[in-house]
Order: structure tokens, then sequence, then C-alpha cells
């Protein structure tokens, strides 16, 4: 065994003297007590995707059981400061051998396949976040949600589906909350009882816990994409169609302010991500975002990001704050990663000023309504401005609404580009270049439809063709079928 990763026995000597040492609490006394079997257990394991009563459903309680009693022995007996410089074949193999006494003392005996799973899940444990480990490293799943320690949901290809992952109780869950959240420096308890944050690999965080949470901690993980994607995947995976991807380079390329609009998990962020690889690799990007997740790949790029109060309630550094002081660090570009609050102002402002080619997203069911949104976190910041006023900002700072929807059988599509044109009295002008269209959904609960083009003309032809991106007059009048 690996001794080099156990703790050193400091207390063999006190024992010695006492005939009734027994009754105190030794580390071995959960696992020199095998009778009292898994029966408490199924109480506090009741939903699953399995029957309660089936085969698989108790076999899998008693290896839960196992794990519990054997992770107990592990914290009480491996040296966890050592663990932070021992390779992973070494930790494996220390976790297996504690695992191997473990279980000759409880007298547990367990096949080949068993005893797999259950070092993979005590290695997991001690290094990892637990029962969801297997749920990250799943490239097919894109967002895992847990409703208390006994649901756990994922979402694959746009679809929901509860899967036979539980936590042993709340406390599990919890401490599961707390690893993730004590590593970027942040806290969630009942003062505190909500957080995002984001794990090691950029994905993005968010967990709200009891009291606040009836039935248990809320948990959202959006799963941070491995594989960049870029308008050319877009286009294949039919996000959007090459006559769009074309006008869209254009767009960039001249410098037009862009918001992105659309509803929770409609492909906003990806779409920003996709947009903001066609900047060129000579200009400056900040970035400011609530919870770091945009990818940007230009060589010159500035990443910001806000920081909540802390226990006094001082310290927090909000948006605003980042974006405020982006305006002195000469950028390019300014991206925000989603505008919602008092913030909004000053990033109209920053692309009303020189800051041309800045980009957000925002949450809105239509490119109207990202407008109407921006018109009312204005009057909420608490600016005095008259409606006129307000509307003759947006219209001179935004100049397209690029609109991303997530459809009835989880594809996600850019179901408009619409640009601002100006003002006529008192409202807000917009043309729509292209759009979704659709027909219906076939039998297999696809939605049928095709991207078509409005045949309006760009209103910024002359600025496009100025910055050395003369659009071929077909792309406003090509149909592209689905």
């Amino acid at each position: 065994m690996f001794s080099r990763y156990k703790k050193r026995p400091e207390q063999p000597q006190a024992p010695t003297a006492t005939a009734p040492a027994p009754q105190k609490p030794a580390i071995q006394q959960p696992l020199a007590a095998p009778k009292p079997t898994p029966t408490p257990a199924p109480k506090t394991r009741a939903a699953s995707v399995l029957p309660p009563d089936s085969k698989e459903a108790k076999r899998r309680e008693r290896l839960a059981d196992i794990r519990v009693k054997l992770h107990k022995t592990l914290l009480e007996t491996l040296n966890l400061a050592a663990l932070e410089h021992a390779s992973e074949a070494d930790l494996r193999a220390e976790i297996e051998a504690i695992c191997t006494d473990g279980l000759a003392e409880m007298g547990v005996v367990l096949n080949k396949e068993e005893r797999r799973t259950l070092h993979q899940e005590l290695f997991d444990e001690v290094t990892g976040l637990g029962p969801i480990e297997p749920l990250l490293r799943d490239d097919t799943v894109n967002d895992i949600l847990i409703n208390g320690p006994r649901q756990v949901f994922v979402e694959r290809a746009g679809k929901l589906e509860l899967t036979s992952v539980v936590f042993k109780d709340d406390k599990h869950l919890m401490r599961v909350i707390d690893k993730i959240v004590s590593a970027v420096g942040r806290r969630v308890d009942e003062s505190n009882p909500y957080v995002d944050a984001r794990l090691a690999d950029g994905s993005r965080f968010n967990a709200m816990v009891p009291p606040i949470a009836v039935d248990g901690a809320l948990v959202s993980i959006r799963k941070f994409k491995k594989d960049k994607l870029g308008i050319e995947e877009l286009v294949k995976f039919g996000a959007f169609t090459e006559e769009m991807a074309l006008y869209l380079r254009s767009a960039v390329g001249s410098h037009l302010n862009i918001v992105v609009s659309g509803g929770t998990g409609s492909g906003k962020t990806t779409t920003l991500n996709a947009l903001s690889s066609m900047i060129a690799d000579n200009e400056r990007i900040l970035t400011i975002e609530d919870t770091a997740e945009l990818q940007l790949q230009q060589v010159h790029v500035g990443r910001m990001e806000s920081r909540p109060a802390n226990v006094e309630g001082k310290g927090e550094v909000s948006q605003r704050d980042c974006l405020r002081n982006a305006l002195r660090m000469r950028p390019d570009r300014i991206i925000v990663g989603e505008t919602r609050g008092e913030e909004v102002i000053d990033m109209l402002q920053a692309m009303n000023t020189g800051h041309d080619g800045s980009m957000t997203t925002i949450h809105a069911n239509s490119a109207r309504d990202a407008v109407s949104r921006l018109e009312n976190m204005i009057a909420m910041a608490g600016i005095d401005m008259p409606l006129k006023a307000t509307r003759s900002q947006i219209a001179s700072a935004v100049h397209l609404v690029v609109q991303a929807t997530r459809l009835m059988d989880g594809s996600r599509r850019m179901v408009s580009i619409t640009e601002v044109t100006g003002m006529e009295g008192d409202i807000i002008t917009m043309q729509e270049i292209f759009r979704f269209k659709r027909f219906g959904i076939d039998e297999n609960g696809k939605v049928l439809g095709q991207f078509e083009p409005t045949g309006i003309r760009s209103h910024f032809s002359e600025r496009f063709k100025q910055s050395g991106f003369e659009l071929p007059n077909y792309i406003y009048t090509q149909t592209a079928a689905q």
C-alpha cells in the first residue's frame, strides 16, 4: 500500500491504558459491524429511473451504502494534503488498496464489474464532483439539472431526460456544491442562498440552497463546449445559411454594433462566440461577464468578470463598474456577455462613442422585444430621460439584432436578422433581412421550415462596400430550403 498518502497514526498510545476503549468511536467501528445492512438507505433514495423494488435498484442501493462507508474510511485514512502532488495512477492504486481492506473487514464480496464501478465512484468522490462526474465527462450532455439529491436530469439534443444518478442525501449534495463554489472564492449558505460560479473546465454553474430551495438544493450546470463552434460549424448544423453567414461576416467586419437576442438556452452565447470569431486579430477586445463563458480566439483579448459582495456586504464589483473601467483601457471592441441591468446605459454610450463593433446578448423573444427591453432597463436604472431621447440613443447605438430561438424539437435556429435603421417620429424603425419560416412538425416531432430572405436590401450596403465587403444581390433573394 502507498503509505506516503496515508495519515500518520498519532493516537495508538492512549487506548492501551484503558480497557473499555472499544466504546469510543474508533475509525474502524463502522466497518467492524457489517450486520446493519442497507435497510435504512431506501428511505433517502426513493426516486430513481428504476422501480424501487427491482433487482437492479436494490443492487445500486447496496453498492451506494458500501460506497458511503468506504468514502468515510478514505477521508479518515488518506492524507489529503499529500494527494495534491500525487499522480492519478498512484491515487487510484491507493484507493483500490484501501477498498480491498475495507471490503474484507465488512465481509463483502463484489464481482469484477462492481469493484471497478466502486473504485471509479470513490475516485470521483475524492478528486471530482462525485455522482455527476460521469455526466461531466459525457460529451452528449449539454446541461445537468439537479432537483434535490434524488433527481438529476440532463439535456441531450435539446431534450430533457431523467438519469439514474442520485446523491446519498442532502448533505452529500451540499458537500459537492461547497467544493465547487469554494474553489472560485465564493460561498453559499442560508445567509447567501444562491450563487453563480464556474467549474474548472469553464462550465457555468448556478445553485440555490435551502431554505429558499424547498425540496433540497437546486443546481444547474451549463457544460462548457470543448469544441468551439465557428460560423462554418453552425451553418453545417443548420443554425443558419451560408448567405446569412456571409451577411454576418460583413456586419462584424464593418464594425456594426450587434445585439444577440433570445430566451434561456437558445444559443445566445454560442452565437456571440461565433460572431466574435470573425473579429480581426489586430483589434483590442475587452470582454465583461458575470460568469466568464466567452471563448475568444484572438491574440489581444482582456477578460473581466464581476464579483459579488463578501460576507460583510463589501467588495462588490458589478458589470457596470467593469464596463466603466473598460472605457479607459483603449478597447477597439467591447463585448458584454449579457446586458441585464443598469450597465445598459454605459454599453449604449460605448457603442455611440467610438467603440463600433461592440456586441452583447439580451433576453427577449423578438427583435422588437429586444429594443423594448433596452428601453425598460434604462428606465429601471433610474435615469430620468425622455422616451424619445432614450429611443434615439438606442437607434443610433444598435445596428443589428440577431434573434436566436430554441424550437420545439430542441434544435436552435437563428430565426431572424433585423436591422435598426433609425427613427421616424417617436418610433424606432427596423427592417428584417432574413428569417426562418416554419411550416409545421413532421411525424418525428421535428420542426419543418426554411430560411428565407425578405427581399429587402441591407440598409448598411454602402458601409459594407466601404469596408471591403460587397455582398452579391442574390443573398437577399435566394431561399435556402431545409
